[in-house]
């Protein structure tokens, strides 16, 4: 037990529940701790144990003032939450982790999660029917409306047979009682109001059928898991999405276990796990690994960090969405230097941001590389969560312990800001409407400076922003007939427009926005072109309620912006392909294209080959861009297009006012759909309920599977740490520059016909058509290895242009990757990986440690790197290394022919000085990036989870 017991109090309004009262124990240093910092305090004062977690951790902890940057402080997160795509290897690791377990002599049934772990299966929904055609589309509303009364006023009329005892029911659904709606029984869209069922587009349907075909075998090891291990709850598909589930469904705020409270916190898988800190939850993203670790037990160590307090102030611009105020305090928090730090929000206009607004500013950690973005929780984190339909017995009790513990936030009351290590301020009313692109989303263009700002990229040479296109090409278009038109692509063209939510959609005024566009749009006469390849995908049910319910769904289809299930689709790459002569003409005529999307990742060569300028831009203005057909275009000045008549239809016309989105707001979002959501959680999917899976302690591992297969993590497990062996005579497998993203390493998306893993595939006797995308094989580490470093964007020196491929020195053949690692490997001969500044920038995935793992790279030598990633390295069991400030290969006049032999001391101690001998004869000294002994002592067991393993032993 924790040392710390005798400070258990018992809650005063609720006698029977108890809580740790840490701030009787902390005094007067407790009051001034930024909120954040008093929840790792509760963390380390309620798990200490002497051993994972010690006193002098919670007092360092309370110290922070002076030892922030100074020390390592363990956290142990109250749950964990994957998504199904990093949520397949975790639990793949975990089922041969029982295997290697029971060939060692030890327990199976013993190895589980420690902490409770939530589980989304949906984020690989593939957008297989991009459009249908709108005639056959069933009407989103619901009821048999003639064609021309579909695209009525807001409000649907009154149809025969109301909801059962309704009168006047103003809600979508009129369907008679009793008869069912067209479509599967078991997923109804409810009307908001009165909870009866409402048809969807097929769409959503046949992508439900094919995503079950698809991935039946991962869903039947889901199923397998959910069975034998415990503390997992698994989320079946077709619920919502990872970032949306895990807020509106997962989130405790305060947890209860065996009447003890304490705060909600967790770590996920998902870099947009730091959404719950908009809900005042603390918690962020970390690799595959560290969550792997955390599921068994072990505590995250962080350096105590510092805390950049973000202080709001002023009133917001009507034109600004909420995404511009994302965006806007994105930049300033990029500029603010925050990386690696706490940001935590105070002040007087904390209060006029919705918790959809905290959570959207939250949720885009990654982008600006602080850790998380806290917001305690209100007054309106209370409000909201009595809209979704909390307890209101368990709200009384959330409030009160929160108070007792001094985390709550209050505007009124007298008590003293917390003191944060520099404070950061933003006025709100400073605040103008940007997107970000074309090819980084940190680069911020402001929608009226659009047009100039895309001319100046073509001008520019090849770059983060430029790509180059001589003056007299400029101007060129390509003729291409689609459909039986002819339609002219030119640069700047939009040639596909996705209205994703990742991050948006928790924002569902965003969304509603883009549909009262959509309607204004429509009913002003103008249309989308059809080689546009438009979406909606809502991300989670919540927000087809707003657009269902507000009667926008209709205008948004007619625009072409389809219903496309509730996964995150676009966003991870897995959009369907351009339509071919579309894709030929812009290939013919070199067109810098241009996608328009929502989501928050925009990274080059993610959405399709051709498309090489990508915007990300709030809902209504993908809308707009798609009307407008171009990004080349002064919204200001020129007219989106010709309505009815041939008059000139500007965006202001059509553009829906602060006013008119919250009044529709008010009158769609009801609690009832959390109500909803909730019921559809509990009682689950028919398919998935009916889907069967063995029940046996081990797994049995199908040889044949080209989806699960039982990984080579464990073929060393031992019950004692090995000594640090040296690497001698290792080749160079990679030679790459600065800025190497995660997207570079890890296999994401598509798996192109003409890889290694393509290869492997074919050898299995499977079609490209049944390839599927490396996300949907992670659970295969062949699929998965041959996937790494396989992104057509890669620009390895020593191949001179972007490729996935490298030269096998021994004997001087160009080869895949994968093909030149395994050479290696056949011959014995060790590889490490040369690379520049920031290597293992972007979001966090654990196979751009495990797929290096597996091609024999036995150290990365870089310049430096991108946080996550480096413990990530360290975490499997590869060195992270780094050249000496002012040294990289140039300056130590390395070509990477050379061979490398690293010799490691008896004694590793963090951040120490080894020498590296080249077979040229060279000798330099570089820093082995092990930032404690922690991360030495999994060094030498081979990584964490092997650390983890020998404990069943």
């Amino acid at each position: 037990g924790s040392p710390y017991e005798p400070v258990i109090e018992a809650l005063e309004s609720h006698p029977q529940k108890k809580f740790y009262n840490v701030g009787k124990l902390g005094g007067a240093k407790y009051d001034t701790l930024p909120y954040s910092i008093r929840v790792l305090f509760e963390s380390s004062v309620r798990n200490c144990d002497g051993f994972l977690v010690k006193e002098t951790d919670a007092l360092n902890i309370l110290d922070w003032k002076t030892k922030q940057n100074h020390v390592e402080v363990p956290f142990c997160p109250a749950r964990v939450v994957l998504q199904d795509f990093t949520g397949i290897p975790a639990m793949v690791d975990f089922a041969a982790m029982r295997e290697a377990v029971r060939n060692a002599g030890g327990d199976p049934v013993k190895v589980n999660p420690a902490c409770p772990t939530d589980l989304t299966v949906d984020h690989s929904l593939q957008i297989d029917f991009s459009k249908c055609a709108i005639q056959n589309a069933p009407n989103p509303g619901g009821g048999e409306v003639p064609r021309a009364a579909r695209l009525s006023p807001l409000r649907a009329q009154p149809r025969k047979g109301p909801c059962r005892g309704q009168p006047g029911c103003r809600g979508p659904c009129g369907s008679e009682p009793g008869r069912s709606a067209g479509q599967i029984e078991n997923t109804p869209i409810l009307c908001p109001f009165h909870l009866q069922p409402v048809p969807e587009p097929e769409t959503v349907l046949k992508n439900q059928e094919m995503e079950f075909g698809r991935n039946r075998e991962r869903l039947q090891f889901f199923k397998w898991s959910s069975k034998v291990f415990k503390n997992i709850t698994i989320i079946p598909p077709e619920t919502g999405m990872a970032h949306q589930v895990n807020l509106e469904y997962l989130s405790r705020v305060v947890f209860e276990v065996k009447d003890l409270l304490y705060p909600d916190s967790v770590v996920g898988t998902d870099s947009h796990t730091t959404m719950v800190n908009g809900l005042g939850i603390l918690g962020w993203g970390v690799g595959g690994i560290e969550t792997e670790a955390v599921m068994l037990g072990m505590p995250i160590t962080l350096p105590l960090p510092q805390v950049v307090g973000c202080e709001l102030t002023g009133t917001v611009s009507p034109l600004a969405t909420s995404i511009d105020i994302v965006l806007s305090i994105t930049k300033l928090l990029r500029q603010a230097e925050v990386a690696g730090k706490f940001v935590e929000f105070f002040g007087s206009g904390v209060s006029q941001l919705s918790v959809a607004d905290r959570t959207t500013i939250a949720n885009m950690c990654p982008e600006y590389g602080a850790i998380l973005s806290f917001f305690p929780v209100d007054n309106v984190t209370l409000k909201h969560l009595k809209h979704t339909g909390l307890d209101a017995a368990k709200l009384e009790v959330m409030e009160a312990y929160l108070k007792a513990v001094k985390l709550f936030r209050d505007d009124d009351s007298s008590s003293r800001e917390p003191e944060y290590s520099q404070v950061v301020q933003v006025s709100l009313s400073s605040i103008v409407p940007y997107v970000s692109g074309p090819k980084r989303s940190q680069d911020r263009v402001a929608v009226n400076n659009m047009k100039s700002d895309f001319q100046a990229c073509l001008n520019e040479k090849c770059g983060v922003k430029g790509f180059q296109i001589a003056a007299e090409k400029q101007n060129d278009t390509v003729p291409v007939e689609y459909e039986g038109n002819e339609y002219k692509l030119s640069h700047g063209c939009v040639v596909v427009a996705a209205v994703i939510s990742c991050t948006n959609n928790c924002n569902p005024s965003v969304m509603l926005a883009a549909g009262l566009l959509a309607k204004k749009a429509v009913e002003a006469g103008l249309m989308v072109k059809p080689y546009i390849r438009t979406s909606l995908s809502p991300g989670s049910g919540m927000v087809t309620h707003y657009l269902s319910s507000s009667g926008v769904l209709p205008y948004l289809s007619k625009l072409g912006f389809e219903v496309v299930g509730y996964g995150c689709s676009t966003c991870v790459g897995n959009t369907a392909p351009l339509p071919e002569a579309i894709r030929n003409a812009i290939k013919q005529g070199d067109i810098i294209a241009c996608g328009v999307l929502s989501g928050t990742k925009n990274f080059e060569g993610r959405l399709c080959d051709c498309v090489r300028a990508n915007y990300l831009a709030s809902p209504p203005l993908v809308v707009a861009y798609a009307i407008a057909g171009t990004v080349r275009i002064d919204f200001e000045t020129e007219p989106l297009g010709t309505g009815f008549n041939g008059k000139s239809i500007y965006l202001r016309d059509i553009w829906p006012t602060r006013k008119e989105l919250h009044t529709v707001e008010e009158e769609c979002v009801i609690s009832s759909m959390f109500k909803e959501l909730k019921e559809k959680m509990e009682k689950g999917n028919k398919r998935w309920n009916l889907l069967e899976a063995p029940e046996s302690t081990l797994f049995p591992w199908d040889s044949k599977s080209t989806y699960i297969r039982c990984p080579s993590f464990f073929d060393k497990l031992a019950k004692e740490a090995a000594s640090t062996q040296p690497i001698e005579n290792a080749h160079v497998l990679l030679f790459l520059g600065d800025c190497v993203t995660t997207d570079h390493i890890s296999p994401a998306g598509s798996i192109a016909r003409s890889s290694a893993a393509a290869k492997y595939l074919t050898s299995k006797g499977l079609t490209p058509r049944e390839f599927n995308s490396y996300g949907a094989r992670r659970g295969n580490d062949a699929v998965m290895t041959r996937g790494t470093f396989a992104n057509i964007k890669l620009l390895n020196k020593f191949i001179g242009k972007p490729a996935p491929k490298t030269i096998h020195f021994p004997s001087g053949q160009t080869l895949d990757v994968f093909e030149a690692a395994e050479l290696y490997q056949r011959e014995g001969i060790p590889v490490i990986i040369l690379a520049g500044k920031k290597y293992g920038l972007g979001s966090s995935r654990d196979w751009a440690a495990k797929g290096p793992f597996l091609l024999g790279v036995k150290a990365v030598l870089a310049e430096s790197y991108e946080k996550v990633h480096r413990s990530q390295l360290v975490g499997i069991g590869i060195a992270p290394l780094q050249f000496r400030p002012g040294e990289n290969p140039s300056t130590l006049g390395l070509t990477g022919r050379e061979q490398f032999s690293i010799l490691f001391p008896p004694e590793v101690s963090p951040r120490m000085t080894l020498e590296i001998k080249t077979s040229t004869g060279k000798v330099f000294s570089v820093i082995a990036l092990f930032e404690n002994n922690m991360e030495i002592t999994l060094y030498k067991y081979g990584g964490s989870l092997n650390f983890v393993a020998r404990r069943f032993l």
